[in-house]
């Protein structure tokens, strides 16, 4: 395996390199609309092989940026993009549009076998009021000259001075919609891939709602037909586990684990929450998912 290096656009992203191939570009000051509710992202994701792992700014859901940690429904606002669930009038655009604004780089630590990034943010409404503070950490690792891992730790704190529920277009009263949290659009071409947990696999329509520690996403790739594995667990330790899961592979591939799927999580005035995640990304099938899983785990630490 050759080694990991880390180029830091001062200010605005880093990106994480193996060899000749950029794993991952961390974008945490983007320069998003306000309708998209600015926040910041991983995109693009390659696999070790320099396969697409992602998709940025679809134009079905412009708001979808490779992976994110996006809310739609906190309170009444909306910090995950584009308009907003409203029961008996389906989407409608409203001045709710937060943005999870970096305030600065608090750690970088890099090696030839893993790289992280911690940094400090502010959840502000468009109104402008100041919600939450978080302190957010993304770290790449190797896992074998098949696969890698993304760690992702966020923990925020609820500065508002009140209790802050968060949800879903479900809890908000769209049935099978309970997205929310961190989320994963894949490449066009992953479209119609199959899902895969520890007891079962299919179509999003049929995985979705379920719950599971993990779930994974096997799609192909135009012009060479290679599979790609794209796998998420979810920390033993995060509220609601093991959560729900806001899957598709009809129409578009997609993975959350969505905590906030069909139920409200409150979070105190000055009170934390917690959550942490392990993604793997391999050149491989969905025959791969278990172990792919397993080694994720080992670093993620579940």
């Amino acid at each position: 395996m050759s080694g990991l290096e880390a180029r830091h656009d001062i200010g605005t992203a880093l990106t994480v390199h193996d060899g000749d191939v950029a794993l991952l570009r961390y974008v945490y000051r983007p320069d998003t609309p306000l309708l998209e509710s600015p926040k910041p992202y991983l995109s693009p994701l390659f696999t070790r092989s320099g396969r697409p792992a992602s998709l940025f700014r679809p134009w079905d859901h412009v708001w979808h940026k490779g992976i994110a940690w996006s809310l739609p429904v906190v309170q009444d606002e909306n910090f995950w993009g584009g308009p907003t669930y409203v029961h008996g009038r389906h989407y409608v655009q409203l001045d709710n549009n937060g943005t999870q604004a970096h305030k600065e780089v608090a750690a970088i630590e890099a090696d030839k076998d893993r790289v992280s990034f911690s940094h400090d943010l502010e959840w502000i409404t468009q109104g402008g009021e100041r919600w939450f503070t978080e302190r957010r950490t993304v770290t790449a690792s190797l896992l074998s000259p098949e696969a890698w891992a993304l760690t992702f730790d966020t923990a925020m704190t609820n500065v508002s001075g009140r209790d802050i529920a968060i949800g879903s277009p479900t809890t908000r009263g769209r049935e099978n919609a309970g997205y929310g949290g961190l989320f994963w659009r894949g490449p066009r071409s992953f479209t119609d891939g199959t899902l895969v947990t520890a007891t079962a696999s299919g179509p999003g329509s049929e995985m979705r709602g379920g719950r599971h520690e993990w779930m994974a996403f096997a799609g192909r790739h135009d012009e060479d037909d290679a599979t790609s594995l794209v796998l998420m667990v979810d920390h033993a330790e995060n509220p609601m586990h093991p959560p729900q899961w806001f899957a598709r592979s009809e129409e578009f591939a997609a993975l959350n684990p969505a905590p906030f799927f069909s139920e409200e999580y409150t979070v105190a005035a000055g009170a934390d929450m917690r959550f942490r995640y392990g993604v793997g990304i391999a050149d491989a099938g969905a025959d791969a998912a278990g172990d792919l899983a397993d080694a994720v785990r080992g670093v993620l630490r579940v």
